[in-house]
């Protein structure tokens, strides 16, 4: 079981796959475990079906949630990395806090393109016990959720954005109040830079080539119009009209030459606060962005209004 000492300390994660638990947990895992040339167990991690095997194993083990799978075609993302954005982000709630992470149902997330997996929702409730809503354009992915959502009897809401062009709009309410947004955003500018990006992984990991897209994904979970960065800058320019009823806005940004344009973004916006913070995962760095309208003092009393 190999160890990735680079996730969060608190990432449950962080000493590998332990796939004797993990089979005990989920029979059906076994059909898919292989046997690395170190004599480790492992997936395919090619294999879409592998992958989405493995996250109900570790959903199941690790989160507590009895039913979980997704439809054919929608993202099937990597549960120890993404749960890192969710501990890194009550790191950053911390911060606005006395420096203790705020938990129990009372912190309200938001997260902008839930998708079908809801995997941060998942992650997040168990972990810290805040309130998710999810959002996403796609009505397949939300019916998706919200048999997860009902299965497992978790108190997770889902919202439908109805317009291409908006982020915050439309699903945020006038007495909404939320401690955090999120967001995994689409990153590629067309479904042939997805396609590309996926065969330069498999190659760099020494996979040979696949046709398939990375971990499957629908368009609006890989790719938009503009990329990451159009995506964002949207986002940033629709935070302004919610900046005092959400305290930290937050996004991942998967290209580093992304931040300085967005730096620039946010000081036209006048955010009062504005972070990069960093995440590691095995051989990958990924990171997020962070900003605030808010400043010391709003952000303390925004606690005590719950």
């Amino acid at each position: 079981m190999a160890t990735n000492t680079k996730l969060h300390p608190r990432n449950q994660h962080t000493e590998g796959y332990d796939f004797a638990r993990l089979e005990a947990q989920t029979p059906e895992l076994k059909a898919f475990t292989i046997s690395n040339p170190s004599g480790q167990a492992t997936i395919d991690f090619r294999d879409v079906d592998a992958v989405r095997m493995l996250n109900r194993a570790l959903l199941e083990a690790h989160y507590d949630i009895d039913f979980w799978d997704i439809p054919a075609g929608y993202l099937c993302p990597p549960i120890p990395g993404r749960v890192d954005y969710i501990h890194y982000l009550a790191d950053l709630l911390a911060g606005s806090n006395k420096r203790e992470i705020p938990r129990g149902p009372q912190i309200k997330a938001l997260d902008i393109g839930t998708g079908a997996s809801l995997v941060y929702p998942l992650t997040g409730q168990h972990e810290y016990g805040w309130h998710f809503t999810g959002v996403d354009i796609d009505a397949g992915a939300l019916k998706s959720a919200k048999k997860i959502i009902e299965f497992n009897k978790l108190p997770i809401s889902v919202r439908q954005q109805n317009q291409q062009e908006n982020v915050f709009r439309g699903v945020i309410k006038p007495r909404d109040r939320f401690h955090l947004t999120m967001c995994n955003p689409p990153f590629h500018g067309s479904i042939e830079k997805a396609s590309k990006g996926t065969q330069r992984k498999w190659v760099n990991l020494g996979k040979g080539r696949s046709t398939k897209l990375n971990f499957g994904g629908q368009n609006a979970e890989l790719w938009c119009p503009g990329g990451e960065i159009k995506f964002i800058a949207r986002m940033i320019e629709q935070s302004l009209e919610f900046s005092n009823q959400c305290l930290w806005f937050t996004s991942l940004v998967s290209k580093k030459d992304n931040l300085q344009p967005l730096s620039r973004i946010l000081k036209r916006a006048r955010a009062v606060d504005y972070k990069v913070v960093d995440m590691a995962q095995g051989q990958k760095t990924s990171r997020f962005i962070a900003w605030t309208y808010m400043n010391r003092k709003q952000q303390s009393s925004f606690f005590r209004r719950d």
